[in-house]
């Protein structure tokens, strides 16, 4: 743990209990890692993501059915065959600076997420102009039809399709946006955030939540019952684990398996798994240098994984927390399918897959190897790679950092000798993971494509193909095609699916599905 942090948990956990009217005003939750970067359009991080939807909105939201339900938007119209949408903006919109929030703002924001996300990307290449009618409604007028409107607009995965003002959306995408002015229930407090250890957001007076709707994971009213949210960093788990049990914080995001048998004993708290998706651990390669230019190599290496190795030093041995014969898609979504998947199931022979390595070339050179050493869950999937890739003759460069640093260094296109990388670890998480529109990792489109940045003309064209198809059973085919192509072309491997639990007091109530969202939690 770093000193900053030490002290910092120190200055918290050390500080006289908070006046009983206080507490009932603030919220005191435990992320799952240090926010390092505050722009959800920017990066892929789930923190990031999280943040973003306590001080953004989004235009439409998602049910707990998963279907679109209207968020920023009051109403649309489709005409032409599906060709022209026509949407309006719902009456009482501002933004934390006390400007209302205008079509002016919308269109570049639409823009700029489009340019960091994959499912944006099709949308834009749908559309034949982006327009603003009035300051109150705007019309895409479309290519051909793109039903899936909504959904790229309201997805809940990352990145995050947040509506800026028109100042911050016009930032370029490939650089951040570092000032925070949303239009959602809290705003950011830049002036009392501490990097490494605290993170605070003040409820927004001048929200009106929608009047309609179930409040449900990202749709419907979103109610802020507390006047602060403090996100504290605290990376040791039995001081979070203690401050926890002693009423010091309110929510553990996500606490560590070995914390949970002593988090269950005495019935104080809820512990929950909130997104039934899960997260899918990935094992990302760099495609732009050796040796993982090389497709061969990243197919030899498929032979030497072990997805409930994987899982089970990352999530424990509770099996109702974890699952292998994971592929491209998450269990249970309607396009998730086993085609190929013995390459991850047969016997696993590591000499085998030492010879298959030299034979594709490997030659011995040193890889880069990314782990977040402040991020169990993900630290782990790292420490168990490194370990089988020594054991096949990889000559592993392991290099424990933070998080937010794996964050920065995973965009950088440098030689890894530089201040590169040819591995990182995360989890697709959620939604993301349910179909080829929003999956991150199976994008083939280069320099386009998410940090790895594969080119693979095959999967592009399966993934235009879904989208073309006519009926589910044709999407569930082409789907089948895709998983098969994608143990061709490798472009990260699938470690298995976790589903991370929250532990939070029962005092609380009203916390949402899918990931950690604030505003309808209350205090008893």
């Amino acid at each position: 743990m770093k000193r900053r942090s030490l002290l910092a948990c120190a200055a918290v956990l050390a500080a006289p209990r908070i006046a009983k009217a206080q507490a009932r005003r603030l919220l005191r939750v435990i992320p799952e890692a240090d926010l390092s970067m505050l722009d959800p359009v920017w990066t892929t991080a789930t923190n990031a993501r999280n943040h973003g939807y306590l001080i953004y909105d989004t235009l439409w939201g998602q049910a707990a059915d998963y279907a679109m339900q209207p968020q920023m938007v009051g109403g649309h119209t489709i005409e032409n065959d599906g060709r022209q949408w026509t949407i309006t903006l719902r009456d009482g919109l501002k933004f934390h600076d006390g400007e209302p929030v205008r079509s002016r703002d919308v269109i570049p924001s639409i823009r700029r997420f489009a340019a960091r996300d994959s499912f944006g990307q099709m949308l834009m290449d749908a559309t034949d102009e982006l327009t603003a009618v009035d300051d109150k409604t705007f019309r895409f007028r479309l290519k051909r039809p793109f039903p899936l409107l909504p959904n790229a607009l309201g997805k809940t995965g990352t990145p995050m399709p947040c509506i800026m003002p028109e100042r911050h959306a016009l930032t370029d995408p490939s650089k951040q946006v570092t000032e925070m002015v949303g239009s959602g229930p809290f705003r950011f407090r830049a002036d009392e955030r501490v990097p490494g250890s605290r993170v605070v957001y003040e409820r927004f007076e001048g929200y009106i939540p929608r009047a309609d709707g179930p409040a449900t994971f990202t749709a419907g009213p979103k109610r802020a019952h507390f006047d602060r949210v403090e996100w504290l960093t605290i990376p040791d788990s039995q001081t979070a684990a203690n401050a926890l049990l002693n009423g010091e914080v309110d929510y553990w995001q996500s606490p560590t398996p070995d914390q949970l048998p002593m988090l269950r004993k005495g019935g104080k708290l809820e512990i929950r798994v909130l997104d039934p998706a899960g997260g899918i651990g990935c094992l990302r390669f760099n495609h732009l240098f050796p040796p993982f230019n090389n497709p061969a190599i990243r197919r030899a290496l498929l032979g030497a994984i072990d997805q409930a190795d994987f899982m089970q030093a990352a999530v424990g041995d509770e099996r109702d927390l974890w699952k292998d014969r994971v592929g491209v898609f998450c269990p249970g979504a309607p396009m998730a399918n086993e085609a190929g998947i013995e390459v991850l199931t047969g016997k696993r022979d590591l000499d085998a897959v030492k010879r298959d390595l030299a034979a594709a070339g490997y030659k011995g050179e040193p890889i880069v190897m990314l782990g977040a050493s402040d991020y169990p869950s993900t630290n782990a999937l790292a420490l168990v790679a490194a370990d089988v890739f020594r054991r096949v003759g990889i000559t592993v460069d392991f290099q424990a950092i933070d998080w937010g640093t794996v964050v920065q260094r995973r965009a950088s296109k440098k030689l890894p000798a530089e201040g590169g990388w040819h591995i990182y670890f995360t989890y697709l998480n959620g939604t993301n993971n349910f179909d080829p529109a929003a999956q991150l990792g199976i994008r083939g489109n280069g320099d386009k494509a998410w940090f790895g940045w594969p080119d693979m003309p095959r999967m592009e064209a399966l993934r235009a193909e879904w989208f073309a198809a006519a009926d589910l059973a044709t999407q569930r085919r082409v789907c089948e095609d895709l998983q098969r192509q994608f143990w061709v072309d490798v472009p990260y491997i699938p470690l298995g699916v976790a589903y991370l639990p929250s532990a939070w007091h029962k005092s609380l109530t009203g916390a949402r599905m899918g990931f950690p969202q604030f505003y309808d939690i209350r205090r008893a």
